[in-house]
């Protein structure tokens, strides 16, 4: 099966999804979320935003002025948490650069975002994607776990390197943003859902 077949199978049988609406309070809450999320799941992140909200409303500016044993206290829920401190306020001081404007770091080239992202230690490939594509709406493919294990059970083989599956999938799919944002959804929430070939052949294959 083509990655085009995979897309509208996934599609007739799933449709949109709800993803992010629920508490995408700003691009910002996207940003951190993309790096709490790191080795852990989404009911650990979930507090650190909550106290992130509550805390500071998400400003990048009051988040990036507290001493970092401040922010640890507020993102421990997610594990990790030195690490992670230590990664947003890498990210917080590179955006500062742009004077914290999404819309003046949205208009950077996609090439050029990418690879300043990629630079800032704690980010990589996946969580810079994540971010590319919920916070700053640019198209393209996110190479998860999930993505992987789905696609190999559609009979389709991604390349090892992240980011040679990544340009595979995209030079076989057009979608616009939401769109691409559309298909991660449905990957990650049937992952989380499918854990076996059997269950995932029953809701896919012989729909």
């Amino acid at each position: 099966m083509q990655v085009s077949g995979i897309y509208q199978t996934m599609f007739c049988q799933l449709g949109q999804q709800p993803w992010l609406e629920d508490w995408q309070d700003s691009p910002w809450e996207v940003v951190y979320g993309g790096i709490l999320v790191q080795n852990t799941s989404w009911a650990n992140v979930a507090p650190s935003l909550q106290n992130l909200k509550r805390n500071f409303n998400f400003d990048p500016i009051s988040i990036l002025s507290i001493e970092n044993d401040d922010l640890i206290q507020n993102i421990r829920p997610s594990g990790f948490y030195t690490r992670k401190s230590q990664t947003i306020k890498h990210v917080l001081e590179w955006a500062a650069q742009y004077d914290f404007s999404i819309k003046e770091i949205h208009d950077l080239g996609s090439h050029r975002l990418r690879k300043e992202l990629l630079s800032l230690v704690g980010i990589g490939p996946e969580t810079a994607d994540y971010i590319m594509m919920y916070a700053l709406e640019r198209p393209g493919f996110i190479c998860d776990k999930y993505s992987r294990r789905i696609f190999d059970w559609f009979g389709y083989q991604l390349p090892n390197g992240y980011d040679q599956a990544k340009q595979k999938v995209e030079q076989e799919l057009q979608l616009d943003a939401k769109e691409w944002q559309n298909f991660h959804a449905m990957i990650v929430n049937s992952g989380k859902r499918i854990k076996t070939k059997e269950e995932f052949v029953n809701e896919f294959i012989n729909c």
